[in-house]
């Protein structure tokens, strides 16, 4: 994305001047307050509205299949069982359930719900809803997957253990992640990059690289590399706010 302005009616201006360049492989937070146009950034990449000015550009172009996206709700089917809703992006693209059977269950077994294959949304809790929606974004394997808080809702111990299956999963398919959140601690384990954000308009305030000696385990959430780097991105981010 390069000098991206977006203005809704009533000139609301939501983006101005927004630059993001995203290479492959990255795990990149959009972090910052409210209304800073975090989802509306991410509403552009998916190509869900258009934006005002400037220019969103795809290495290669964009091809079908190469975009997943997690939304903060799960937005399930409920009268459908698992399964058909993970099947959900395949089958609109014309697949039978029997040609794509393989790329559904592995997508399941990802996301540790092969054996809930055939409930329904109704008879899961929270975080098992979160994860079919996540398993549905990733059963056609994109190139890029955008998140809107998905783990927003979530308590705690969920988040936290979401957030470590999110880092699995994302290694075991080799995709791209964009990722919103309000959150400096879940943006600091996650990511490799932070993108910190102020609103009024919405605009690139900081970048922020995070490098990390070894795997993120729970032992990292309470090392003092963790404590340095979430002290950095919430000092961007009261910046961001001031």
């Amino acid at each position: 994305m390069s000098q991206v302005d977006k203005v809704f009616a009533g000139d609301v201006v939501a983006l101005r001047g927004f630059d993001l360049a995203v290479d492959q492989g990255d795990f990149i937070s959009l972090l910052g307050p409210s209304g800073c146009g975090k989802s509306t950034a991410l509403r552009l990449i998916a190509g869900l509205i258009r934006q005002t000015s400037g220019s969103l550009h795809w290495e290669g172009g964009q091809h079908d299949g190469d975009l997943g996206i997690v939304f903060q709700e799960p937005t399930l089917m409920p009268w459908a069982r698992v399964k058909d809703n993970v099947w959900l992006p395949l089958r609109l693209r014309g697949k039978s359930y029997r040609a794509c059977r393989n790329e559904i269950e592995q997508a399941l077994e990802l996301v540790g719900l092969q054996d809930f294959k055939n409930a329904f949304p109704r008879e899961l809790s929270g975080g098992m809803k979160m994860r079919v929606s996540i398993a549905r974004a990733m059963v056609t394997r994109p190139r890029l997957i955008l998140m809107d808080e998905p783990f927003a809702a979530l308590d705690e111990i969920t988040r936290q253990r979401m957030n470590c299956d999110l880092l699995a999963m994302r290694e075991s398919i080799g995709c791209t992640v964009i990722f919103v959140t309000h959150s400096v601690f879940e943006s600091v384990y996650l990511s490799d990059r932070i993108v910190v954000m102020a609103a009024r308009p919405g605009r690139v305030i900081q970048e922020l690289n995070v490098k990390v000696d070894g795997p993120r385990t729970a032992e990292f959430r309470t090392s003092d590399e963790f404590a340095a780097l979430s002290r950095h991105a919430s000092e961007a981010l009261q910046q961001a706010m001031t």
